[in-house]
């Protein structure tokens, strides 16, 4: 299983959500997109992205400075 790693610290909404979204198209099934946000809204708007795709996600990190999101391709 590959992790892709996606750097979104410093974008705002809806700019993380809409760039996770295009780096999903080339992860291949059954492999991880690892992506990290600074912006708050991400908690919501990453989690409503990845129910419309059908993929799962879990927050691994999340403190004052940043969210990590690891999201795996159905």
């Amino acid at each position: 299983m590959t992790t892709t790693k996606l750097d979104l610290s410093g974008l705002k909404c809806p700019l993380p959500a809409l760039k996770t979204r295009k780096a999903l198209k080339s992860v291949a099934p059954g492999h991880r997109l690892e992506v990290h946000c600074t912006d708050p809204l991400s908690v919501i708007d990453i989690p409503n992205l990845i129910r419309e795709t059908g993929d799962k996600v879990e927050i691994t990190e999340r403190d004052e400075k940043r969210i990590v999101f690891l999201i795996e391709k159905a």
